[in-house]
């Protein structure tokens, strides 16, 4: 059935989505144990693997880019360039529920062949939480919690805003404890567009 109320005003829906995200950032600030040793784990793996379904992994691309611009070896499994993973590498992966059928199934993979997995989610006690060496506990809707209470977006979107935003938090925090210069990181920028 189409939607036929009258359309609210966009610069509402843009405070109501920011004010989400400030929330979700200020009670994220309260773990920032688990942030610090994400960002330790990333910087320290040889190499770097990521992996969420749909926009939760959409977002986790960008962070893939931006691990790459910082001269990591980065890897989006599934691609036909990603090679098997190895003690010594890490899994970064992203799932609301934390039992995503093939999330699960890539971390319990990883955990078996002694690579660090490093889980964002927002159930604490999914089989995804229970396989990470470092777990951050996202604050927000899972994907099918349609009640309202912790985000009035549709379907895990606040979930997978923050999946950007901490992607984006772990790059900077990698990135100004290298030391590098923007302009150092800049040559690795894609140039075949």
């Amino acid at each position: 059935m189409p939607h036929t109320e009258t359309p609210r005003s966009v610069s509402i829906a843009l405070a109501a989505i920011l004010a989400e995200n400030t929330a979700v950032i200020e009670r994220l600030a309260t773990d920032a144990a688990a942030l610090d040793a994400m960002a330790a784990r990333l910087g320290a793996a040889e190499r770097v693997f990521v992996l969420g379904a749909g926009r939760s992994g959409l977002a986790l691309r960008m962070t893939a880019m931006r691990l790459m611009h910082l001269g990591l070896v980065v890897h989006v499994v599934g691609e036909v360039t990603t090679p098997a993973i190895t003690a010594g590498d890490a899994l970064i992966v992203a799932s609301g529920s934390g039992s995503t059928p093939g999330i699960v199934r890539a971390a319990e993979t990883a955990h078996a062949e002694g690579a660090t997995v490093l889980a964002l989610t927002a159930a604490a006690a999914s089989p995804l939480a229970g396989l990470a060496s470092v777990t951050v506990l996202v604050p927000a809707a899972e994907k099918q919690d349609h009640g309202g209470a912790l985000s009035a977006q549709y379907s895990g979107g606040l979930f997978e805003q923050a999946v950007l935003i901490i992607g984006d938090a772990l790059f900077h925090t990698i990135w100004q404890a290298s030391g590098a210069t923007a302009a150092e990181l800049w040559p690795r920028h894609a140039n075949l567009e």
